[in-house]
């Protein structure tokens, strides 16, 4: 059932926290994180669109994408067919004024924002190890500030503090300074902050700074991913004032904000975290049939559960409801994880018992204070996570809120949420748990730090170090292999209006030229090998600008093919470009690369996005390049990986620097 407990006794006591914050000056410094000048949203509606790239540009840099991965005569074969859709006669012509034509209508967006969600929500397999990433943190400076509970009310508190100031327009706007000793400055807040929002963004550029697209920064909080059958559902209840807090597979409540929209003291806050813990712990390390782990399940599956976990009873129906509308998940795990691989297995999937992966995302802590973020991808992309991570764990270790002598004085008032479970219900949820058991237990992960070689060596030789560390991937593979594969690596396009993601494709002429001549027996001289690798930087550079630009190849043949497959022209056939089995191969990404680049980023990881595939996480610091591999064995040897990059980085390594 769900325990509320005394409720009279709980608005009572809310009523007298309230007075009492009120009579004691309680001030904003608590309740917002942020107080900025100019209004979080004030760029927005001055941002620029998302282009849709020439149809010519796209198959230019598809057949370039193309030619390293195919023999020359498969790419004979997909230069004719790319000639034959992109010439006057051809599909890709008609495809192409279509969605020009409805992008011109739809001035609001841009042209990859509807079928981008669609596609996400509209796949059916599971959520963790496929979708949902992970950041870890690093630890509080402070060791005694890492304490389970006194880091969770910390971060807790200054994520209510970061969604208040979200929701007030006071958060400072997500801005790229390109020089920011000149534009991240109070003389560019003053000047953009008094123009009007329609002109906002031009003053900005003046500064040679762009504001980035926050559209999807209202989803992080009150939200989460419903599945229905064929399509999920995204919801959102932005009146809910309370967190979702999942102990040892249980699922508690409380409210973070009063009646009035305040946050509650810290002490308060505390009390009740506190109280969570004694009440779980009287509890066996995981229920007999955890209800999150429905959350791993095939969509549709999970779908068709949770019509029947609500049919047997109102009570889950109202339990599911709190659980949709708060907050965010936050999840105190009752282990310590003891080495990087345990931390990275926990926080990416864990068993499922203590998880509900529906959330937009959630806070996980565990037994000593290691804490990371796991979120659902549909809803939004990088930009918007790396804030909200980057921006709490400041607050909350710069500014805690509770401390480890605090005193608790308030009785808290926690509700549990139990869930009516029939045998039917009982025997899918040990079938998901199952199935989860024998997914998790065949992922592995495999960690490689290369210390000695990162951006200062990269910058000191004028060569990107982004591009440096995929070479590096490419090289490894190569050795691996003796193959070059489709690789992906993903670029934020939020300089945009409602701009998602673009593919950079870091297999190019150039890295094969370079893996064939460092693998070789017969290599090159050194002075050949360091040009080969600067001519790499060049063209990965180009095709980073490009992406960041909106001038990819990858999203702009996607929306010409959702376009297609509702035509009446190829209601039986698409057009003979995505039927080539070189259109699928590029799309069959082997090498499946992201980074996120933060001081406060301990790690970053996510699953393979093909079974013979491999999940590359990375990181480039100035004095050391670091990576968090995930495979599939047999498909894939990530250990064998890892030894080839090792090698790879001291071979380019060697070159540079020799």
């Amino acid at each position: 059932m769900i325990r509320f407990g005394s409720f009279n006794k709980y608005k009572a006591a809310t009523a007298y926290t309230t007075l009492r914050f009120k009579s004691s000056s309680f001030q904003d410094d608590y309740q917002y994180l942020q107080q900025s000048k100019v209004p979080t949203m004030h760029f927005q509606p001055s941002l620029p669109r998302l282009p849709i790239p020439e149809l010519s540009k796209t198959a230019e840099r598809y057949l370039n994408a193309q030619k390293p991965l195919l023999s020359t005569s498969d790419f004979s074969k997909t230069e004719e067919i790319v000639k034959s859709f992109v010439g006057p006669n051809g599909a890709g012509q008609g495809l192409h004024k279509q969605l020009v034509d409805h992008d011109k209508k739809n001035k609001h967006t841009s042209y990859i924002s509807k079928p981008w969600f669609d596609m996400y929500l509209s796949d059916r397999i599971p959520l963790p190890i496929n979708y949902n990433p992970i950041l870890v943190y690093i630890r509080d400076p402070n060791e005694a500030y890492n304490k389970q509970v006194i880091r969770a009310t910390n971060m807790l508190i200054s994520s209510v503090r970061f969604m208040k100031s979200l929701r007030a327009e006071i958060l400072e706007p997500e801005v790229y300074h390109l020089n920011p000793k000149k534009s991240n400055t109070d003389l560019f807040r003053t000047v953009t902050g008094l123009l009007p929002s329609m002109v906002s963004w031009y003053g900005a550029y003046l500064f040679k700074a762009f504001p980035l697209d926050m559209s999807q920064f209202p989803s992080l909080f009150n939200a989460n991913r419903i599945p229905e059958i064929g399509k999920d559902v995204l919801f959102q209840d932005t009146s809910a004032k309370h967190v979702l807090v999942l102990r040892k597979g249980e699922f508690y409540i409380f409210d973070v904000l009063d009646s009035e929209g305040n946050i509650f003291p810290p002490e308060v806050i505390l009390a009740n975290l506190k109280k969570v813990i004694s009440m779980s712990d009287g509890q066996p390390p995981s229920p007999d049939h955890p209800v999150g782990i429905l959350t791993t399940m095939e969509r549709d599956s999970w779908a068709k559960a949770r019509k029947h976990l609500k049919a047997i009873s109102p009570q889950n129906e109202t339990a599911l409801k709190l659980v949709d509308s708060a907050l965010f998940a936050l999840i105190l795990d009752d282990e310590s994880c003891s080495g990087h691989v345990p931390l990275v297995q926990n926080f990416l999937h864990g068993d499922g018992t203590n998880r509900w992966f529906d959330k937009s995302f959630s806070l996980i802590i565990d037994k000593d204070g290691e804490a990371a973020i796991n979120f659902e991808h549909s809803w939004g992309d990088g930009v918007a996570v790396l804030r909200y991570f980057n921006d709490i764990y400041k607050d909350s270790t710069t500014k805690p809120r509770v401390h480890p002598d605090t005193e608790t004085k308030d009785n808290p008032e926690v509700t549990q949420l139990d869930f009516l479970l029939d045998q039917e219900m009982k025997n899918v949820i040990a079938e998901a748990k199952s199935q989860y058991e024998s997914v998790t237990n065949h992922l592995k992960i495999d960690i490689m730090e290369f210390p000695g070689f990162g951006k200062n060596v990269c910058k000191k030789q004028k060569v990107s170090p982004d591009a440096v560390m995929q070479l590096g991937f490419q090289v490894a593979f190569h050795k691996q292999t003796g193959k070059q594969v489709a690789t992906y690596e993903s670029c934020s396009t939020s300089a945009f209006r409602h701009g998602r993601t673009e593919t950079i494709r870091p297999c190019t002429m150039a890295t094969k030229a370079f893996c064939e001549s460092i693998n070789s027996n017969n290599q090159p001289s050194i002075s050949e090998l360091q040009g080969m690798i600067k001519k790499c930087s060049e063209v990965h550079g180009a095709l980073t600008r490009d992406a960041a630009m909106g001038q990819g190849f990858d999203r702009h043949l996607f929306g010409l093919r959702k376009l297609a497959e509702v035509h009446p022209e190829f209601s039986k056939e698409l057009p003979e470009i995505y039927r080539d089995p070189a259109y699928s191969a590029i799309n069959h990404n082997v090498l499946s690369t992201s980074t996120l680049s933060s001081p406060y980023v301990q790690a970053g990881a996510f699953g393979p996005v093909v079974k013979d595939g491999y999940g590359i996480g990375y990181l480039i610091a100035d004095n050391m390049l670091g990576t968090i591999v995930t495979s599939y064995p047999p498909h894939r040897d990530g250990a064998d990986f890892v030894n080839c990059l090792r090698k790879s980085f001291e071979d380019i390594y060697r070159v540079l620097v020799k």
